[in-house]
């Protein structure tokens, strides 16, 4: 586990796809969070070092795996998904709180449905402890070696009309740190400058927009 925020800790990377990498993350807020999902056990002596977790938010479908009930089993955590995904998720672990509207959960953990990349995927706004609001995208939206922000538009998957929904409801998040699970360079943390935000996500629309052209 490496401290990339002082209420934030990355898990050991995963390599699911050629050029991109992956990071599940402890948000130790109000409670004990784990966004994503990891990849095996490596890391669960220090998730326990650290507290535990008591609860856990996919962001999407392809988070799911075995690993979700090895967590569940460990720590006695709460899985939180969307209960749109629920047969794909359903076939490795049960869904304690399934997910269907944008709400703030008594974890301070703010739920944004963000259809798109696919049919249940979320995304999560939470309190950072320096007062930062910290975006987690998912797959929804990345950024690449190049620097720019990019959606996770994947042809014959994903819905490209309601991606670019999507995109335009996270423009308004205002977000201080976006934290996406797959992402291409050296990190999947980013500071930005709130103010800029909707331009970012101007930019992943047209490339969402080229890329559906072809």
């Amino acid at each position: 586990m490496r401290q990339v925020l002082p209420d934030l800790w990355e898990t050991q990377e995963d390599n699911p796809f050629p050029g991109l990498r992956t990071h599940a993350y402890l948000w130790t807020g109000k409670t004990d969070v784990l966004f994503y999902s990891v990849a095996g056990e490596a890391d669960f002596d220090a998730l326990d070092r650290l507290g535990g977790i008591t609860d856990q938010y996919l962001s999407h479908q392809d988070e799911a795996g075995p690993m979700l009930g090895r967590i569940a089993e460990r720590f006695g955590s709460r899985l939180h998904a969307a209960a749109a995904e629920a047969d794909v998720v359903g076939r490795h672990a049960r869904i304690d709180v399934p997910l269907t509207e944008r709400h703030v959960d008594d974890n301070g953990v703010e739920i944004v449905p963000t259809p798109g990349h696919t049919v249940g995927s979320i995304c999560y706004l939470v309190p950072g402890a320096d007062g930062t609001r910290y975006l987690f995208t998912g797959d929804t939206l990345y950024r690449g070696a190049s620097g720019k922000w990019r959606a996770g538009y994947i042809e014959g998957m994903s819905d490209a009309r309601a991606l670019a929904d999507s995109l335009r409801l996270l423009a308004t998040t205002e977000p201080d740190v976006v934290i996406s699970s797959a992402f291409a360079g050296e990190s999947g943390v980013h500071r930005i400058d709130p103010r800029e935000w909707p331009a970012h996500i101007d930019r992943a629309l047209t490339g969402l927009s080229a890329a559906v052209r072809g």
